[in-house]
């Protein structure tokens, strides 16, 4: 079951955190996201490139066989990144997109934990306990992403200080 749960969190933090990336790269609709205006673009690059490399890191050494000590890294790696950008949003008072990057943070430290524990000889946290808290996290996920979606985007101009005349 412990599997099972991390391979079906794997690969939703695989799939968001991909389709996450290429607008940072790209450059193109990175203003759909919040937070990104007031950070140099060599930096909102840096953190794509890393949201880019890390679903690979958390799908393919599991498939392959080898190396399946990166997958415990990249999860703990977009826990960190994640938890940044939950800050940035507390910040700048958005509390909506604070509370879903810090649910994406959770969900990547349990599976971090998750993985570790399974390569690890040493004490760890049992399946009965693990199990359930991926699946509340990713049911506060989904909560929230609708919710986010369900509500009006802020129009930038509304924002924006009104022209001097």
């Amino acid at each position: 079951m412990l599997t099972t749960t991390l391979w079906a969190a794997q690969i939703v933090l695989a799939l968001f955190f991909l389709f996450a990336a290429l607008p940072k790269i790209a450059g193109r609709g990175i203003d759909r996201w919040a937070g990104f205006d007031d950070l140099p673009r060599s930096i909102v690059v840096l953190t794509g490139i890393v949201e880019l490399v890390a679903p690979f890191a958390l799908v393919l050494p599991l498939l392959l066989g080898a190396f399946e000590w990166t997958t415990p890294l990249a999860a703990a790696g977009l826990a960190v990144v994640t938890l940044m950008a939950s800050g940035f949003h507390v910040r700048a008072g958005e509390w909506l997109p604070a509370l879903e990057t810090a649910l994406w943070a959770a969900l990547a430290g349990a599976v971090a934990v998750g993985r570790w524990d399974l390569l690890a000889t040493g004490p760890h946290l049992d399946a009965d306990l693990l199990v359930p808290v991926i699946g509340l996290v990713m049911v506060a996920l989904t909560i929230n992403l609708v919710a986010i979606f369900r509500g009006p985007a802020p129009s930038r101009s509304a924002t924006a200080e009104p022209a001097a005349r």
